[in-house]
Protein backbone atom coordinates (compact mmCIF):
# COMPACT_ATOMS: atom_id res chain seq x y z
CA UNK A 1 0.00 0.00 0.00
CA UNK A 2 2.89 2.38 0.69
CA UNK A 3 4.16 1.71 -2.83
CA UNK A 4 0.75 2.46 -4.30
CA UNK A 5 0.47 5.67 -2.31
CA UNK A 6 3.96 6.63 -3.46
CA UNK A 7 3.02 6.21 -7.13
CA UNK A 8 -0.05 8.40 -6.77
CA UNK A 9 1.59 11.14 -4.71
CA UNK A 10 4.76 11.35 -6.78
CA UNK A 11 2.76 11.61 -9.99
CA UNK A 12 0.56 14.29 -8.42
CA UNK A 13 3.57 16.35 -7.33
CA UNK A 14 5.35 16.06 -10.69
CA UNK A 15 2.23 17.14 -12.59
CA UNK A 16 1.58 20.04 -10.22
CA UNK A 17 5.16 21.29 -10.50
CA UNK A 18 5.33 20.76 -14.26
CA UNK A 19 2.13 22.63 -15.14
CA UNK A 20 3.46 26.22 -14.60
CA UNK A 21 6.48 25.35 -16.75
CA UNK A 22 4.26 23.88 -19.46
CA UNK A 23 2.07 26.98 -19.30
CA UNK A 24 5.06 29.23 -20.08
CA UNK A 25 6.10 26.86 -22.88
CA UNK A 26 2.59 27.02 -24.39
CA UNK A 27 2.75 30.82 -24.57
CA UNK A 28 6.22 30.64 -26.09
CA UNK A 29 5.17 28.14 -28.78
CA UNK A 30 1.91 29.90 -29.54
CA UNK A 31 -0.31 27.07 -28.30
CA UNK A 32 -3.15 29.46 -27.46
CA UNK A 33 -6.90 28.83 -27.67
CA UNK A 34 -8.59 31.97 -28.97
CA UNK A 35 -12.43 31.95 -28.66
CA UNK A 36 -13.80 32.29 -32.20
CA UNK A 37 -17.22 30.64 -32.14
CA UNK A 38 -20.25 30.05 -29.93
CA UNK A 39 -19.00 26.62 -28.86
CA UNK A 40 -16.20 28.21 -26.84
CA UNK A 41 -17.19 28.71 -23.22
CA UNK A 42 -14.23 30.93 -22.32
CA UNK A 43 -14.06 34.55 -23.47
CA UNK A 44 -10.32 35.22 -23.46
CA UNK A 45 -7.24 33.55 -25.02
CA UNK A 46 -6.05 30.56 -22.96
CA UNK A 47 -2.84 28.51 -23.17
CA UNK A 48 -3.35 24.94 -24.41
CA UNK A 49 -0.98 21.96 -24.22
CA UNK A 50 -1.39 21.54 -20.45
CA UNK A 51 -1.70 17.78 -20.94
CA UNK A 52 2.06 17.71 -21.40
CA UNK A 53 2.35 17.93 -17.60
CA UNK A 54 0.09 14.88 -17.23
CA UNK A 55 2.21 13.01 -19.78
CA UNK A 56 5.49 13.86 -18.01
CA UNK A 57 4.21 12.73 -14.62
CA UNK A 58 2.69 9.53 -16.00
CA UNK A 59 5.78 8.49 -17.96
CA UNK A 60 8.22 9.09 -15.11
CA UNK A 61 6.16 7.25 -12.51
CA UNK A 62 4.95 4.37 -14.67
CA UNK A 63 8.42 3.55 -15.99
CA UNK A 64 10.18 3.93 -12.64
CA UNK A 65 7.75 1.91 -10.53
CA UNK A 66 7.22 -0.80 -13.17
CA UNK A 67 10.97 -1.27 -13.70
CA UNK A 68 10.52 -0.65 -17.44
CA UNK A 69 8.02 -3.47 -17.95
CA UNK A 70 7.58 -4.31 -21.65
CA UNK A 71 3.84 -3.56 -21.63
CA UNK A 72 4.40 -0.21 -19.96
CA UNK A 73 7.04 0.68 -22.56
CA UNK A 74 4.50 -0.09 -25.30
CA UNK A 75 1.92 2.23 -23.70
CA UNK A 76 4.53 4.97 -23.23
CA UNK A 77 5.72 4.76 -26.87
CA UNK A 78 2.16 4.81 -28.19
CA UNK A 79 1.26 7.63 -25.82
CA UNK A 80 4.31 9.59 -26.95
CA UNK A 81 3.06 9.48 -30.55
CA UNK A 82 -0.28 10.84 -29.36
CA UNK A 83 1.43 13.63 -27.42
CA UNK A 84 3.56 14.63 -30.42
CA UNK A 85 0.39 14.85 -32.50
CA UNK A 86 -1.36 16.76 -29.72
CA UNK A 87 1.40 19.35 -29.41
CA UNK A 88 1.37 19.96 -33.17
CA UNK A 89 -2.43 20.23 -33.11
CA UNK A 90 -2.45 22.63 -30.17
CA UNK A 91 -0.04 24.90 -32.04
CA UNK A 92 -1.18 24.60 -35.68
CA UNK A 93 -4.55 22.74 -35.59
CA UNK A 94 -4.20 19.56 -37.61
CA UNK A 95 -6.88 18.29 -39.97
CA UNK A 96 -8.77 15.11 -38.97
CA UNK A 97 -6.91 12.74 -41.32
CA UNK A 98 -3.36 13.31 -39.91
CA UNK A 99 -4.74 13.03 -36.38
CA UNK A 100 -6.43 9.77 -37.29
CA UNK A 101 -3.15 8.47 -38.77
CA UNK A 102 -1.31 9.20 -35.51
CA UNK A 103 -4.03 7.44 -33.51
CA UNK A 104 -3.86 4.35 -35.73
CA UNK A 105 -0.05 4.30 -35.45
CA UNK A 106 -0.23 4.53 -31.65
CA UNK A 107 -2.78 1.71 -31.51
CA UNK A 108 -0.54 -0.46 -33.73
CA UNK A 109 2.29 0.13 -31.26
CA UNK A 110 0.12 -1.36 -28.52
CA UNK A 111 -0.66 -4.38 -30.67
CA UNK A 112 3.05 -4.87 -31.43
CA UNK A 113 3.66 -5.00 -27.66
CA UNK A 114 0.95 -7.66 -27.25
CA UNK A 115 -1.63 -5.28 -25.79
CA UNK A 116 -4.74 -6.22 -27.75
CA UNK A 117 -8.16 -7.83 -27.45
CA UNK A 118 -7.81 -11.57 -27.85
CA UNK A 119 -11.26 -12.73 -26.79
CA UNK A 120 -14.73 -11.38 -26.22
CA UNK A 121 -17.57 -12.61 -24.07
CA UNK A 122 -20.85 -13.76 -25.55
CA UNK A 123 -22.42 -15.27 -22.41
CA UNK A 124 -25.80 -16.11 -23.93
CA UNK A 125 -24.42 -17.95 -26.97
CA UNK A 126 -21.10 -19.60 -26.09
CA UNK A 127 -20.20 -22.18 -23.48
CA UNK A 128 -18.29 -20.42 -20.73
CA UNK A 129 -19.13 -17.07 -22.36
CA UNK A 130 -15.71 -16.53 -23.95
CA UNK A 131 -14.98 -16.54 -27.66
CA UNK A 132 -11.40 -16.43 -28.93
CA UNK A 133 -11.31 -14.08 -31.89
CA UNK A 134 -7.72 -14.47 -33.14
CA UNK A 135 -6.69 -11.90 -35.72
CA UNK A 136 -10.10 -10.24 -35.54
CA UNK A 137 -8.81 -8.77 -32.28
CA UNK A 138 -6.58 -6.39 -34.25
CA UNK A 139 -9.39 -4.31 -35.82
CA UNK A 140 -11.36 -4.46 -32.56
CA UNK A 141 -8.34 -3.10 -30.69
CA UNK A 142 -7.88 -0.35 -33.26
CA UNK A 143 -11.54 0.67 -33.03
CA UNK A 144 -11.48 0.64 -29.22
CA UNK A 145 -8.28 2.67 -28.87
CA UNK A 146 -9.15 5.23 -31.56
CA UNK A 147 -12.72 5.47 -30.28
CA UNK A 148 -11.82 6.11 -26.63
CA UNK A 149 -9.02 8.49 -27.62
CA UNK A 150 -11.55 10.65 -29.47
CA UNK A 151 -14.30 10.17 -26.89
CA UNK A 152 -12.27 11.86 -24.14
CA UNK A 153 -11.37 14.60 -26.59
CA UNK A 154 -15.06 15.19 -27.37
CA UNK A 155 -16.02 15.76 -23.71
CA UNK A 156 -13.19 18.25 -23.19
CA UNK A 157 -15.55 21.22 -23.43
CA UNK A 158 -15.65 22.70 -19.91
CA UNK A 159 -12.97 23.64 -17.40
CA UNK A 160 -11.82 20.50 -15.59
CA UNK A 161 -14.34 18.19 -17.27
CA UNK A 162 -12.10 15.82 -19.24
CA UNK A 163 -9.41 15.86 -16.55
CA UNK A 164 -11.94 15.03 -13.82
CA UNK A 165 -13.57 12.28 -15.85
CA UNK A 166 -10.10 10.92 -16.59
CA UNK A 167 -9.37 10.90 -12.84
CA UNK A 168 -12.63 9.08 -12.04
CA UNK A 169 -12.10 6.56 -14.87
CA UNK A 170 -8.52 5.93 -13.69
CA UNK A 171 -9.70 5.24 -10.14
CA UNK A 172 -12.42 2.95 -11.50
CA UNK A 173 -9.88 0.95 -13.50
CA UNK A 174 -7.66 0.94 -10.40
CA UNK A 175 -10.48 -0.81 -8.52
CA UNK A 176 -10.91 -3.28 -11.39
CA UNK A 177 -7.16 -3.96 -11.44
CA UNK A 178 -7.08 -4.54 -7.67
CA UNK A 179 -9.94 -7.04 -7.86
CA UNK A 180 -8.39 -8.88 -10.80
CA UNK A 181 -4.87 -8.83 -9.32
CA UNK A 182 -3.11 -6.98 -12.16
CA UNK A 183 -0.19 -5.21 -10.48
CA UNK A 184 1.03 -3.39 -13.59
CA UNK A 185 -2.44 -2.03 -14.27
CA UNK A 186 -2.67 -0.89 -10.64
CA UNK A 187 0.52 1.13 -11.04
CA UNK A 188 -0.55 2.61 -14.37
CA UNK A 189 -3.97 3.70 -13.11
CA UNK A 190 -2.47 5.30 -10.00
CA UNK A 191 0.17 7.12 -12.05
CA UNK A 192 -2.52 8.47 -14.37
CA UNK A 193 -4.89 9.37 -11.53
CA UNK A 194 -2.13 11.21 -9.67
CA UNK A 195 -1.17 13.14 -12.80
CA UNK A 196 -4.79 14.19 -13.35
CA UNK A 197 -5.14 15.25 -9.71
CA UNK A 198 -1.97 17.33 -9.90
CA UNK A 199 -3.16 19.12 -13.05
CA UNK A 200 -6.81 19.58 -12.06
CA UNK A 201 -6.36 22.65 -9.77
CA UNK A 202 -4.94 24.58 -12.75
CA UNK A 203 -7.66 23.31 -15.09
CA UNK A 204 -10.77 23.57 -12.91
CA UNK A 205 -13.05 26.57 -13.34
CA UNK A 206 -11.80 29.25 -13.63
CA UNK A 207 -9.00 27.50 -15.54
CA UNK A 208 -5.60 29.07 -16.09
CA UNK A 209 -4.58 26.48 -18.71
CA UNK A 210 -6.34 23.93 -20.94
CA UNK A 211 -5.06 20.39 -21.41
CA UNK A 212 -5.59 20.73 -25.18
CA UNK A 213 -5.45 17.78 -27.55
CA UNK A 214 -2.07 17.02 -25.99
CA UNK A 215 -3.87 16.07 -22.81
CA UNK A 216 -7.33 14.91 -23.83
CA UNK A 217 -6.11 12.51 -26.51
CA UNK A 218 -3.24 11.21 -24.38
CA UNK A 219 -5.70 10.66 -21.55
CA UNK A 220 -8.12 8.81 -23.82
CA UNK A 221 -5.38 6.68 -25.39
CA UNK A 222 -3.90 5.70 -22.04
CA UNK A 223 -7.27 4.81 -20.53
CA UNK A 224 -8.06 2.69 -23.58
CA UNK A 225 -4.72 0.89 -23.34
CA UNK A 226 -5.02 0.27 -19.60
CA UNK A 227 -8.56 -1.04 -19.96
CA UNK A 228 -7.32 -3.61 -22.47
CA UNK A 229 -4.29 -4.54 -20.39
CA UNK A 230 -6.06 -4.60 -17.05
CA UNK A 231 -9.74 -5.35 -17.52
CA UNK A 232 -10.20 -7.21 -20.77
CA UNK A 233 -7.20 -9.55 -20.46
CA UNK A 234 -7.70 -10.40 -16.81
CA UNK A 235 -11.47 -10.53 -16.43
CA UNK A 236 -12.74 -12.42 -19.43
CA UNK A 237 -16.17 -12.93 -17.90
CA UNK A 238 -16.87 -9.19 -17.97
CA UNK A 239 -14.54 -8.25 -20.79
CA UNK A 240 -16.96 -5.91 -22.54
CA UNK A 241 -19.18 -4.69 -19.72
CA UNK A 242 -16.46 -3.37 -17.39
CA UNK A 243 -14.54 -1.03 -19.71
CA UNK A 244 -17.74 0.25 -21.33
CA UNK A 245 -19.12 1.13 -17.90
CA UNK A 246 -15.82 2.48 -16.58
CA UNK A 247 -15.49 4.85 -19.55
CA UNK A 248 -19.23 5.17 -20.01
CA UNK A 249 -19.84 8.92 -20.08
CA UNK A 250 -17.37 9.75 -22.89
CA UNK A 251 -18.52 6.69 -24.86
CA UNK A 252 -22.20 7.55 -24.66
CA UNK A 253 -21.66 11.24 -25.39
CA UNK A 254 -19.60 10.35 -28.47
CA UNK A 255 -22.16 7.84 -29.76
CA UNK A 256 -24.95 10.38 -29.31
CA UNK A 257 -22.88 12.97 -31.19
CA UNK A 258 -22.40 10.53 -34.07
CA UNK A 259 -26.14 9.86 -34.27
CA UNK A 260 -26.93 13.56 -34.02
CA UNK A 261 -24.51 14.46 -36.82
CA UNK A 262 -25.95 11.67 -38.95
CA UNK A 263 -29.42 13.15 -38.45
CA UNK A 264 -28.04 16.59 -39.32
CA UNK A 265 -26.30 15.09 -42.36
CA UNK A 266 -23.04 16.59 -41.10
CA UNK A 267 -19.53 15.07 -41.29
CA UNK A 268 -18.54 13.17 -38.14
CA UNK A 269 -15.54 15.50 -37.71
CA UNK A 270 -17.74 18.61 -37.81
CA UNK A 271 -18.62 19.57 -34.26
CA UNK A 272 -21.84 20.97 -32.81
CA UNK A 273 -23.14 22.48 -29.63
CA UNK A 274 -25.21 19.47 -28.69
CA UNK A 275 -22.96 17.60 -26.25
CA UNK A 276 -24.28 16.77 -22.80
CA UNK A 277 -22.30 19.56 -21.14
CA UNK A 278 -23.73 22.08 -23.63
CA UNK A 279 -27.26 20.93 -22.81
CA UNK A 280 -26.62 21.38 -19.10
CA UNK A 281 -25.41 24.93 -19.72
CA UNK A 282 -28.51 25.57 -21.85
CA UNK A 283 -30.60 24.63 -18.80
CA UNK A 284 -29.03 27.55 -16.95
CA UNK A 285 -26.39 25.69 -14.96
CA UNK A 286 -22.99 27.25 -14.35
CA UNK A 287 -19.83 25.60 -15.62
CA UNK A 288 -19.05 24.22 -12.17
CA UNK A 289 -22.55 22.85 -11.65
CA UNK A 290 -22.50 21.14 -15.05
CA UNK A 291 -19.07 19.64 -14.37
CA UNK A 292 -20.12 18.39 -10.92
CA UNK A 293 -23.17 16.66 -12.42
CA UNK A 294 -21.02 14.94 -15.03
CA UNK A 295 -18.54 13.92 -12.32
CA UNK A 296 -21.38 12.30 -10.38
CA UNK A 297 -22.67 10.44 -13.45
CA UNK A 298 -19.17 9.25 -14.31
CA UNK A 299 -18.66 8.13 -10.71
CA UNK A 300 -21.92 6.16 -10.68
CA UNK A 301 -20.94 4.43 -13.92
CA UNK A 302 -17.55 3.66 -12.38
CA UNK A 303 -19.19 2.09 -9.33
CA UNK A 304 -21.37 -0.03 -11.60
CA UNK A 305 -18.23 -1.22 -13.44
CA UNK A 306 -16.66 -2.37 -10.18
CA UNK A 307 -19.90 -4.09 -9.18
CA UNK A 308 -19.92 -5.86 -12.54
CA UNK A 309 -16.55 -7.40 -11.62
CA UNK A 310 -18.25 -9.27 -8.79
CA UNK A 311 -21.13 -10.52 -10.91
CA UNK A 312 -21.53 -13.47 -13.20
CA UNK A 313 -21.13 -12.88 -16.92
CA UNK A 314 -24.88 -12.87 -17.60
CA UNK A 315 -25.62 -10.53 -14.70
CA UNK A 316 -22.88 -8.11 -15.76
CA UNK A 317 -24.32 -7.94 -19.26
CA UNK A 318 -27.82 -7.49 -17.87
CA UNK A 319 -26.51 -4.58 -15.79
CA UNK A 320 -24.89 -3.09 -18.90
CA UNK A 321 -28.12 -3.40 -20.90
CA UNK A 322 -30.18 -1.79 -18.13
CA UNK A 323 -27.76 1.11 -17.74
CA UNK A 324 -27.52 1.65 -21.51
CA UNK A 325 -31.33 1.74 -21.72
CA UNK A 326 -31.53 4.31 -18.92
CA UNK A 327 -28.80 6.43 -20.53
CA UNK A 328 -30.58 6.43 -23.91
CA UNK A 329 -33.87 7.40 -22.26
CA UNK A 330 -32.09 10.19 -20.41
CA UNK A 331 -30.41 11.34 -23.63
CA UNK A 332 -33.76 11.57 -25.40
CA UNK A 333 -35.18 13.59 -22.52
CA UNK A 334 -32.16 15.93 -22.60
CA UNK A 335 -32.50 16.41 -26.35
CA UNK A 336 -29.09 14.96 -27.19
CA UNK A 337 -30.51 13.60 -30.47
CA UNK A 338 -32.19 16.84 -31.46
CA UNK A 339 -31.51 18.04 -34.96
CA UNK A 340 -31.26 21.69 -33.96
CA UNK A 341 -29.31 23.48 -31.24
CA UNK A 342 -31.11 25.60 -28.68
CA UNK A 343 -30.81 28.72 -30.84
CA UNK A 344 -32.34 26.90 -33.82
CA UNK A 345 -29.12 26.58 -35.79
CA UNK A 346 -27.51 23.41 -36.98
CA UNK A 347 -24.34 22.49 -35.13
CA UNK A 348 -21.12 23.84 -36.55
CA UNK A 349 -17.43 24.00 -35.83
CA UNK A 350 -14.57 21.55 -35.77
CA UNK A 351 -13.99 19.18 -32.85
Amino acid sequence: MFRYAGVFLLSLVIAALSTPVVKKLAYKLGAIDVPKDERRIHNKPMPRMGGLAIYIAFVICSLYFSSFDKRVIGIVIGGSLIVIMGIIDDIKRLKPLPKFAFQIAAALVLISFDISVKSITVPFFTRGGTLNIGYFGIPITLIWVVGITNAINFVDGLDGLACGIGLISSLTLFGVAIISGRDISVLLTLALAGACMGFLPYNFNPASIFMGDTGSQFLGFTLAAISIQGAIKSAAAVAVAVPILALGLPIYDTLFAMVRRKINKKPMSQADRGHFHHRLLDLGLTQRQAVYIMYIISGLLGISAILAMEMSSKKSYTLLIVICSLVVAFAVEMGLFNKKDKDGKDGNGVE
